[in-house]
């Protein structure tokens, strides 16, 4: 996809679903990164223990929790650059935003490293034993070593989605997460490292990851040297309500978590692997969100809002035809789905279990993200922000305390709760979408886009 001068040039206006596809089938596939090799961990540690599983499921959910803040927060590169390029300001001014979500990242993953080490015991004294205390502290040190290879490659990420190249991420993804199998195997089982050598492979593999977009930007340049104050402040002004709202809903759910894991081993287990399998239908689903992200931010720089509906419901019909595919195949296979993961039969039952309950809500999760996906191209995130925030806390630890605490329902209670928090925030997102109210947004974005055009001018 070429930059956009104007608004008669958004080449995808007669075939937004077409567009959609072609940006988020890549994007779906390196968003799985960091889910992928907590999955493949999953997998491979998944046969020398519970405790190990349950350690590693503990500590891979508190390690994503204290990273998608920065996560959220860098997403704000993308919007401003898409933004950008429906605008059609000039390169240098999208590499400047670059340049300031890579220092971002950079000085984001240092602090990242430091709270790690404070959040560290209380990871480990959430845990039901004293096994999988030692397994789930291990697994959560070793990985946070990953935190500023993790946010660098996000910024870089965000910088190429943006202008419509999600397959030189994809790429990186993908040998990244074969280089994870591979050290997995090596480190886990030839080196018997166990616990500390998943950790270790992830570590190596998010590294490959970053260094291919490093090499692939080069000929580009990084913006270093092009950004100013006001494109650090204005990645912040954007990203700051997403990265809250990533922190504040994960928290939530790494309450459910802490909540499982204090139960018993059995019940994190089963937790861990059901969510593994749900991952394969959030995480596409989130790509086309992501799409929706780039196609709406360039429509509101082109000054057509009126394709933001048309992006929003095409994006809509093919994340609920992929969701309704994932509910039928969970709910016709799950015990055979569940058995990859080499369970103790008691933990299989429940697994089993929580993926019925899942089947549910897969559908309303994708409807969810993609009108967070829409809203957030448009400039639209403060009040999206605060309606996920709000539905997580009020929906997930009180339901997974009354069900699955009080009436003895374990990590089932907890993930209907899931299910009442997707519902409702999905019905409260696609009123305000519908109602149009982003539009006030939308004409702020723009009239920040017109005045750094003019200030540009001015100083040229």
């Amino acid at each position: 996809m070429t930059l956009i001068a104007n608004k008669t040039s958004l080449t995808w206006t007669s075939s937004p679903k077409r567009h959609l596809l072609r940006l988020s089938w890549p994007i779906a596939l390196s968003m799985l990164s960091y889910s992928v090799m907590t999955l493949t961990d999953t997998l491979f540690v998944g046969w020398l223990g519970t405790s190990e599983l349950a350690g590693v499921g503990l500590g891979g959910t508190a390690a994503f929790t204290l990273l998608c803040f920065s996560i959220g927060l860098l997403f704000g590169v993308k919007v401003l650059v898409s933004q950008s390029v429906g605008a059609g300001q000039s390169h240098s001014e999208q590499q400047a935003f670059l340049g300031a979500g890579l220092t971002l990242a950079i000085a984001l993953g240092g602090i990242t490293l430091v709270l790690a080490r404070i959040v560290a015991p209380w990871v480990a004294a959430i845990s039901a034993t004293e096994a999988a205390t030692a397994h789930s502290e291990q697994y959560f040190l070793i990985r946070m070593w990953s935190a500023p290879l993790t946010l660098v490659f996000v910024a870089l990420r965000e910088r190429r989605y943006a202008v419509g190249d999600t397959r030189t991420p994809m790429r990186a993804t993908l040998v990244a997460n074969m280089l994870n199998i591979l050290l997995d195997y090596l480190l886990i089982y030839q080196f018997e490292l166990g616990v500390a050598g998943a950790g270790w492979a992830s570590v190596c593999a998010h590294g490959a990851e970053m260094f291919f977009l490093v090499i692939a930007q080069i000929g580009h340049g990084f913006g270093l040297r092009l950004f100013r104050k006001r494109h650090l402040l204005a990645i912040v002004r954007v990203g700051l309500p997403t990265g809250l709202q990533f922190v504040l809903e994960i928290g939530a759910f790494m309450v459910l978590a802490a909540m499982v894991a204090a139960l018993s081993e059995t019940e994190m287990a089963a937790h861990q692997i059901a969510l593994q399998v749900i991952h394969f239908s959030f995480m596409p689903a989130f790509a086309i969100s992501e799409a929706a992200s780039v196609l709406t931010g360039q429509a509101v720089g082109a000054d057509r809002d009126d394709l933001v509906p048309k992006v929003a419901h095409a994006a809509l019909s093919i994340t609920s035809l992929y969701t309704g595919a994932c509910t039928l195949i969970v709910a016709l296979g799950a015990p055979w789905i569940v058995t990859a993961f080499q369970p103790l039969p008691e933990v299989l039952t429940k697994a089993v279990h929580i993926l019925y309950v899942a089947t549910l809500f897969q559908v309303a999760d994708g409807a969810l993200m993609v009108a967070r996906g829409a809203l957030r191209g448009t400039g639209d995130v403060r009040i999206p922000a605060a309606i996920g925030i709000v539905t997580a806390w009020a929906m997930t630890p009180p339901v997974t305390w009354l069900l699955g605490y009080h009436m003895g329902m374990g990590a089932l209670g907890g993930w209907i709760g899931l299910c009442a928090e997707i519902f409702l925030g999905a019905g409260i997102l696609w009123w305000r979408l519908q109602k149009k109210h982003w539009m006030v947004n939308a004409k702020r974005s723009r009239a920040e886009l017109q005045a750094k055009t003019l200030s540009t001018d001015e100083s040229s």
